[in-house]
């Protein structure tokens, strides 16, 4: 190897060294960003996923001096889109006449009480909005971003932004916060998952595993077999002891993680199944910023 080449790949090395810190640092904020734009925090999860497989992938084009916070945000704003693209796609719905310029003429002063009523609203409500007005909000008032760097983000204007934010806090304000449905009765698959991880019994759950099942865990790579994740469950019995209680969360039913004593719930699980078999989990023991925003509701009793 001459010096040139060994020089660029040491200046490679230093650079993805430096991105993989800014990523990890800006991992709970780009998925407040995404979540929030996608109206999932489950989904936005998988937002983050992507992007970062993207990120990575493309990291040797990043040009020398490129400020990385930025451009993390725009990769996990461009996936975001494609995702609301491809929703938009499957549900016949014209995405793209949600980025009709607001009138800027509706540009109204900063209300400090709006700022803190948007980051208490309920991550739902963000997807009644146009993308660039949800886009504008979330990045002013849930995560502090400046006008200027909003407006380089969405390659818009300053006034523009201004515009969207404006329409976008005012349609927040008219939006109810009514939660009116009833969660339904867990599964009995969940329960039995639920009762078996009680008591501990690691080798039943492992009889669970469907043979070509899958772990995903946030700062994890992906593992699949039931060999392989049946050691899931032995990470689980050398760790303090924890209880999980059926939930519900966008309308997909999940298991809460608290631990012992009980406490507040701290992430969640989510398994999907194939006939009676577990196919796929996804802990978020590493990424408990996933419970940002999320409307959990307990599973009503049998």
């Amino acid at each position: 190897m001459t010096e040139d080449a060994a020089l660029e790949d040491e200046e490679r090395k230093t650079l993805l060294a430096a991105l993989a810190r800014e990523a990890d640092a800006l991992r709970p904020e780009l998925h407040r960003y995404a979540a929030r734009l996608v109206g999932s925090v489950i989904d936005g999860e998988d937002v983050i996923q992507d992007a970062f497989a993207r990120v990575f992938a493309t990291a040797g084009s990043i040009p020398p001096g490129t400020p990385l916070r930025p451009w993390l945000f725009r990769i996990v704003h461009n996936r975001a889109i494609d995702a609301l693209r491809q929703r938009s796609t499957l549900r016949s719905e014209p995405l793209e006449m949600a980025f009709d310029l607001a009138d800027i003429s509706a540009v109204g002063p900063e209300d400090a009480l709006i700022r803190q009523d948007a980051v208490r609203v309920a991550l739902g409500h963000f997807a009644e909005l146009p993308v660039p007005q949800r886009s504008a909000v979330i990045l002013k008032d849930v995560l502090g971003e400046s006008l200027a760097d909003i407006a380089a983000l969405l390659e818009l204007s300053v006034d523009a932004v201004k515009a969207h934010l404006s329409r976008g806090r005012a349609r927040l304000r008219v939006i109810s916060d009514v939660r009116s449905e009833v969660p339904p009765p867990p599964s009995p698959e969940v329960l039995n998952f639920a009762a078996l991880f009680k008591a501990r019994d690691w080798d039943a759950l492992r009889r669970m595993l469907a043979e070509d099942v899958r772990l995903r865990q946030a700062r994890r790579p992906e593992i699949s077999g039931a060999a392989d994740v049946g050691r899931f469950f032995t990470f689980y019995a050398e760790y303090p002891p924890v209880r999980i209680e059926p939930a519900w969360l966008e309308g997909r039913e999940i298991l809460l993680v608290s631990a012992e004593p009980p406490g507040g719930p701290s992430y969640f699980m989510l398994l999907e199944w194939r006939e009676q078999k577990i196919s796929l989990i996804r802990d978020h023991r590493y990424a408990t910023y996933v419970m940002d925003g999320a409307d959990v509701m307990l599973a009503a009793s049998r």
